[in-house]
């Protein structure tokens, strides 16, 4: 929310004198379109636990702001990790450097209107629970593996934790406030069985406390998922290469669409007209049924946001309705640029950072299909479940992405498991090829990093199953 969580005196120092900051942020913005100071104190934790010992364990604290002025594309931008007047004022002096030869009657862009929406608790991640009840858990996690199955040979268990207070200032004497909570909780386990080895992992996470993700039943849970992945590798045969038709699961696989889709559908890129979506508006770019959105509105996740990072309150925006391109998304930039409206994606790492337009929870709405119906309806294909990294072309949309768990489609059952499967297509092309959408969504269970432009931000992935036909797949066979 941008206002009923007033997180400012975490943020700011006491004798940091807003009013100030104020008058040279109005000076500054003379004869500019844009801009603002972002404020930002930030505290973060990590536990590495690995080969039955804390192999690692780290704290952080930063704080700083960020100075911006923009005035037509031009953006003048100085950061400082020293929170102080005087800093502000040698900030200012190099932003403004943007406005050079620009005209000074600029009228400024409107501020963001203000929204009490919360989509998350305020929890401190870092002091709820014990650090001596963080490392007894990490050991319970590495014993229960080991015990858990005769093959296990080595556990790595992880837990990551920030909290962030932001601060807005804008024309006006405007503030927008916001406080961010974040954990992530991850284990890694590598099975030996007749001399193979394979490793697989498992997490979640999101914006909630640890306690929501630290009872017996959900850790385990993450425990004999990486086990059950990395047993399903050790019985997998060579993938085979060829076209055939995909069966995507529902969840984490949306990574594909997030990388092949999502970046294509950021405002920035269409506005530069080098996405493979620029120019079609209002066109089908995808099959009928297709209907993708990115909703910084949902509770608890991990890419959810109560504003952006430029305060516009977050929305749910919808990109591809039906298979019809009808949305982008936008900072306040770009939908200047693009004669339409911010949607609440202008986001950036950390004060050091100029936001850019970014996905914040990025999915496919569901259909009515079965995906026991798609199985059974392939000839010839391979069902991913699971998948690692992969590479994306913004400007063609052309992907490759590695399967970590998939299984071969022979005559509308699932046959073996597979390894080293990669998926090869363009995100234009394939998504006009999906003839089957399932009714059974998922989010992904908080786990997902997004980079762009050197920028790594957290976000949600989700889709239901779908059936992709005439999809490349790279092997090994």
């Amino acid at each position: 929310m941008a206002d009923s969580l007033d997180t400012s005196a975490t943020v700011l120092e006491d004798d940091f004198d807003l009013a100030a900051a104020h008058a040279v942020l109005e000076t500054a913005l003379k004869g500019a379109d844009d801009g603002e100071i972002f404020i930002e104190k930030r505290e973060s934790e990590s536990l590495m636990f690995d080969d039955g010992r804390l192999k690692a364990s780290a704290y952080g604290a930063d704080q700083g702001f960020g100075f911006r002025v923009v005035a037509g594309e031009t953006i003048g931008f100085a950061n400082s990790a020293e929170l102080s007047l005087e800093a502000i004022h040698r900030a200012a002096e190099a932003a403004v450097l943007a406005k050079k030869g620009k005209p000074v009657d600029v009228s400024l862009t409107g501020n963001p209107a203000r929204s009490n929406q919360s989509y998350y608790q305020a929890h401190d991640p870092l002091g709820e629970m014990a650090f001596a009840d963080k490392i007894a858990l990490l050991q319970a996690m590495d014993a229960y593996a080991r015990q858990a199955h005769s093959g296990v040979v080595q556990v790595s268990a992880s837990l990551a934790c920030d909290k962030r207070a932001i601060t807005i200032l804008r024309s006006g004497g405007e503030l927008y406030h916001d406080y961010r909570p974040l954990v992530r909780l991850n284990v890694s386990v590598s099975v030996e069985r007749n001399g193979r080895r394979e490793t697989a992992s498992s997490g979640g996470g999101g914006r909630i406390s640890w306690f929501d993700i630290t009872a017996p039943e959900k850790w385990q849970a993450q425990v004999d998922e990486a086990i059950r992945q990395a047993l399903v590798n050790i019985d997998a045969v060579a993938a085979p290469a060829g076209e055939m038709d995909i069966v995507l699961g529902p969840g984490w696989p949306g990574v594909l669409l997030h990388e092949a889709v999502g970046h294509g559908l950021e405002g920035d890129f269409n506005r530069k007209g080098t996405s493979a979506f620029s120019g079609k508006m209002g066109k089908q770019v995808a099959a009928k049924g297709v209907t993708i959105v990115d909703d910084g509105t949902v509770p608890d996740a991990r890419g959810s946001l109560n504003i952006d990072d430029e305060g516009t309150a977050t929305t749910c925006t919808t990109l591809i309705e039906d298979g019809v391109l009808v949305g982008y998304m936008h900072d306040r930039l770009s939908a200047r640029q693009m004669g339409a409206k911010a949607t609440g994606n202008g986001r950036r790492q950390s004060y050091a950072h100029q936001p850019l337009p970014r996905m914040t929870n990025t999915f496919m709405r569901p259909g009515q299909d079965k995906l026991d119906d798609m199985i059974a309806n392939t000839k010839k294909g391979l069902y991913a479940v699971n998948f690692g990294g992969g590479q994306v072309d913004i400007t063609n949309g052309k992907f490759v992405f590695q399967c970590t768990e998939a299984y071969l489609i022979e005559d509308g059952k699932i046959g073996s498991p597979v390894k080293g499967a990669t998926l090869i297509g363009d995100g234009p092309a394939a998504m006009q090829q999906v003839d089957m959408i399932g009714d059974d969504f998922k989010f992904d269970p908080g786990v997902g990093t997004c980079g762009k432009a050197g920028q790594s931000l957290p976000v949600g992935i989700g889709q239901p199953s779908l059936r992709i036909r005439g999809l490349t797949v790279g092997g090994t066979s």
